[in-house]
């Protein structure tokens, strides 16, 4: 890991405050688990267990604190501050024995679990003896819900997939996963029915899931204290006058996910035409503050148990992305929703579909709906560049995807939302290097260290062993190669230029990335983790080509005539892609395209030199 000059613990996402106090404590074999209120949740608590359990310590769970030995204390005694999400403080200190004594409070049991998160990271890291300096860290999250939107065009995520996402946004503090997948026709085209009891492997292949697959995956986000949101796309059934039953068919559709587990839903209408009649805009508005009267009425009646109430809707709008049209007609738009309950999340995604979030875009749509609004990120999202891939830093990526700015810079105080959740690449896998460091970002806007947080990212995401190897590749994996493989390319041919070719430079770089792709196509055989067999399955076809390509450059280099390879059709580099919605779903094939900028050229040209 980084360096953490903030504190004596490097975690992540970065606390606000670490004050480090003179002393070192150690972990007694046993530890007790304090549990000192009936709210703390039963989630809580196990992840405690699972925290001790990790790092070889034994536990048992107790109401008050043992007069000797170690002890963890879950209390939820801190208060609620405007602004502050998620607080808590957590306080490492030691006994006259030395040993240690750990106290965290939150403001509520989900609080506990993301101190519980921080004591976890904390345990790996102590001396050679197992020594543990004394500290208080005081922490929060400036933005209230962080997450993933799955609305990309594409194949959704497994159910596989997606459970394990939900433990690694556990593992950093990021609770809100919103599920729109536009290919998933039970969410658009099909739906007002309920989802099957059962389908075809090759629908299984492509993304399909049954009731008992959901049921699955919204029993692990409760455990993990991820909000499962299922939205609807009712596409423009919602904003039709005509069609007086689109409410009851929804309310249908939420009652049969209720079923399967889920405890909060979403609206989409994006993507079927922005309504410039102001009756229909207002159409739009009743609908949505009934269906949230109705959700009310019927799951959070007074006397409800917390785990049986509904959450509040989230709204996709038509105008999602205010640069579309004028900025009076966008005002007008936008002042239609003031009426909503205050507490509907309605999603923008800037003046534009690719905008990162900012204060300007915030403060402007905040002025006209009267409140604040949520941010649906279109980051990492690859859907538009379904053959690259977004692996590096966040500003890295910024430069590599096409249609983001790519000087934008992240804010040091965003404000004007509660909601940042990013849309990500069609690799659930892969797209955790990015979700690492915008966990990172909405736990602790000022704080946030972008080269530093995907150095971390890596190993977070990856098995260890594989990390450095994974890291060093990284750069070659994108589309827009490294500045380093240029630079290599440019001084080899001025070399040949000058007479005197000098290849070895640019051999050694190659190998080195053939080397490394070696070592990481052996993740699927020499890991016991279902997430690197995933992760391998996500990067296969750019590491297959990456690989390929640095063999034959490095033969070309060397003076041997290795076969050519038909990189564009080759079936190991090729994976399936779902595009479009609705009626209008299709599979298709896509190559991927590593390092497309200068080694796939570089070789051509190698070629053409031997003719």
């Amino acid at each position: 890991m980084t360096l953490n000059a903030s504190g004596p613990y490097v975690i992540y996402p970065t606390p606000h405050s670490q004050v480090p106090i003179p002393g070192t404590a150690k972990f007694t074999k046993t530890v007790t688990i304090v549990v000192t209120d009936n709210s703390i949740d039963e989630a809580t608590i196990e992840l405690a267990k699972q925290a001790l359990e990790i790092h070889g310590l034994k536990h048992v769970v107790a109401d008050k604190e043992p007069s000797e030995g170690s002890f963890v204390t879950l209390t939820t005694d801190t208060k609620k501050e405007p602004g502050k999400y998620d607080s808590y403080v957590l306080s490492l200190y030691g006994n006259k024995n030395g040993e240690a004594l750990v106290i965290i409070s939150g403001e509520n049991t989900d609080a506990v679990f993301c101190g519980i998160i921080t004591l976890h990271q904390m345990l790996g890291q102590h001396d050679a003896n197992g020594a543990m300096p004394w500290v208080t860290i005081t922490d929060f999250a400036d933005v209230q819900n962080r997450g993933i939107i799955e609305g990309y065009y594409g194949v959704p995520y497994s159910a596989l997939v997606t459970k394990d996402l939900f433990r690694f946004m556990a593992c950093y503090k990021m609770n809100t996963y919103m599920y729109g997948a536009k290919s998933d026709p039970y969410h658009s085209q099909l739906w007002s029915e309920p989802y099957p009891t059962h389908i075809t492997p090759e629908q299984e292949r492509i993304g399909y899931l049954t009731q008992d697959m959901m049921r699955y995956i919204t029993n692990v986000a409760h455990q993990c204290k991820v909000n499962f949101v299922w939205a609807i796309h009712p596409g423009k059934a919602f904003a039709d006058p005509a069609d007086n039953t689109v409410l009851e068919r929804i309310m249908s559709k939420f009652e049969s996910m209720y079923q399967l587990g889920v405890r909060q839903f979403g609206v989409f209408v994006d993507d079927v035409g922005v309504p410039s009649d102001t009756a229909i805009m207002r159409l739009c508005a009743d609908r949505l503050t009934e269906l949230q009267h109705r959700i009310d009425a019927r799951w959070n009646t007074p006397g409800a148990a917390p785990s049986d109430t509904v959450k509040p809707l989230h709204y996709v709008p038509q105008l999602y992305a205010y640069g579309w049209v004028s900025e009076d007609k966008a005002r007008t738009f936008y002042e239609s929703l003031r009426s909503t309950p205050s507490k509907v999340n309605i999603y923008i995604t800037g003046q534009n579909v690719w905008s990162v979030p900012n204060n300007n875009d915030l403060d402007l749509v905040q002025q006209w709906i009267g409140r604040e609004v949520s941010w649906w990120w279109n980051y990492p999202c690859n859907d538009q560049d379904p053959t690259k891939l977004f692996v590096m830093d966040t500003y890295t990526n910024f430069r590599d995807e096409t249609h983001i700015i790519s000087t934008d810079r992240l804010e040091r105080q965003l404000h004007g939302t509660n909601t940042v959740i990013i849309n990500p690449m069609q690799q659930g896998e892969l797209s955790k290097i990015a979700l690492f460091s915008v966990a990172d970002y909405t736990w602790n806007n000022r704080d946030f260290n972008c080269h530093n947080s995907w150095e971390d990212a890596i190993p977070a995401a990856l098995n260890q062993e594989m990390a450095g190897a994974f890291r060093r590749i990284a750069p070659f994996l994108c589309y827009y190669d490294s500045d380093a493989m240029d630079y290599y390319i440019v001084r080899y041919k001025e070399s040949l230029n000058n007479g005197r070719p000098t290849p070895q430079a640019l051999i050694n770089l190659l190998t080195q990335v053939n080397n490394d792709c070696h070592t990481l196509m052996q993740l699927p055989l020499s890991s016991i983790r279902q997430s690197d067999s995933l992760f391998y399955e996500d990067l296969r076809p750019w590491l297959l080509r990456l690989e390929a390509m640095s063999a034959e450059a490095v033969a070309l280099l060397k003076g041997e005539n290795p076969p050519a390879i038909d990189y564009d059709n080759d079936p190991r580099f090729q994976f399936s892609i779902l595009s479009g919605m609705g009626n209008e779903i299709s599979l298709q094939t896509r190559t991927a395209e590593p390092a497309a900028q200068s080694l796939e050229p570089f070789i051509t040209w190698l070629r053409n030199q031997e003719k």
